[in-house]
């Protein structure tokens, strides 16, 4: 544990329930980070998978600095971006916007959502998420997992139709998205898209790196389907970009968009541009992505499937009845460490 008069931060080493396989590499854990103000006052989280090369030195020396301000902890949500400040990686600002969310809303006793002056959010299904692997072991956790009615698969490897067509067949009722974490090239993306029109997809994220926006645009030319971009937004600069390329969503995410305020300005972006939204998360602690489930009344898609995922979240926050999202009842982010 390293203290500091304002707040304190705690390194956690989550595990996955199986081996978590993207077109990036195969993980078995990941490290997170709990963020804690001064007298538990407010909590935050910050996790990014190791392709997003972020040094954990540099998140630490962030926090480091912002526990040394002298400037008090803001009581009103929109003067948290500028408390904040915009230099540092964007999952320890992240860390912090979700603490001194967290910190207002119980101060005031009210959960995020009533905070941010949104919808009480409705109990609403995630995607489950499968990695990348054999046919049959895909094929087989989508045919285990019978409650879950949206699967999102993750390709970027070889024979990725056949995946997909393994999964289609051993769940023919299930919603399907597939995410190729920019693992095609366009012209191979085009390709392979046209082949799995037949599987009837309901999204495709992130086929092509997340440089190209040019080049989500020129798949989505080419299907129906609608092209969802992930890794390609991290600003709301891009936002703009990618609706001009002509992509049909985007996939928000606290640990890469810096926390909740700029997510709900790029998500209110998006919505003004004719952009569907997808809510997704890293593979988080219930803290973040409960602090995410505050927003899915304003989503299209969900994708918030983490705590399923790890199987020592220290956390308790959110809960699913069966595949439905359930927020906890009670102020702030609403989440609790478990005895």
């Amino acid at each position: 544990m390293i203290s500091t008069p304002r707040l304190s931060w705690e390194a956690i080493t989550l595990k996955f329930h199986n081996p978590f396989q993207l077109s990036t590499g195969v993980s078995t854990t990941r490290r997170a980070y709990w963020i804690r103000l001064a007298d538990d006052e407010g909590w935050g989280e910050g996790t990014i998978p190791p392709y997003y090369n972020v040094k954990d030195d540099d998140m630490k020396s962030f926090w480091d600095t912002a526990s040394q301000r002298e400037i008090p902890f803001p009581d009103d949500p929109s003067e948290i971006t500028s408390w904040i400040g915009q230099d540092g990686p964007a999952p320890a600002r992240a860390a912090l916007d979700l603490a001194l969310h967290d910190r207002i809303g119980k101060k005031f006793n009210l959960p995020l959502y009533q905070l941010f002056g949104l919808p009480k959010p409705a109990p609403v299904p995630t995607a489950f998420t499968i990695s990348i692997s054999s046919l049959e072991e895909m094929a087989q956790m989508a045919a285990d997992r019978p409650q879950y009615p949206i699967i999102k698969l993750k390709l970027g490897s070889d024979d990725d139709i056949g995946r997909v067509a393994a999964v289609r067949n051993a769940r023919p009722d299930v919603k399907l998205y597939v995410d190729a974490n920019a693992g095609w090239s366009p012209d191979e993306a085009v390709k392979l898209v046209a082949a799995l029109a037949p599987y009837h997809l309901e999204m495709i994220e992130q086929p092509v790196p997340g440089s190209d926006i040019e080049g989500l645009g020129y798949v989505q030319e080419h299907t129906d389907i609608p092209i969802v971009a992930d890794e390609s937004v991290q600003s709301i600069e891009d936002i703009d970009a990618l609706a001009k390329a002509g992509v049909q969503g985007i996939n928000l995410k606290l640990m890469k968009l810096g926390g909740l305020a700029p997510t709900l300005q790029i998500l209110r972006r998006g919505k003004e541009l004719g952009l569907k939204i997808m809510l997704g998360c890293m593979a988080e602690t219930s803290l973040g992505v409960t602090a995410m489930a505050h927003l899915t009344a304003l989503a299209d898609w969900i994708d918030l499937d983490a705590p399923l995922l790890i199987s020592n979240d220290p956390f308790e926050g959110i809960t699913y009845d069966k595949v439905q999202i359930l927020l906890p009842d009670r102020p702030g982010i609403g989440v609790n460490k478990k005895k």
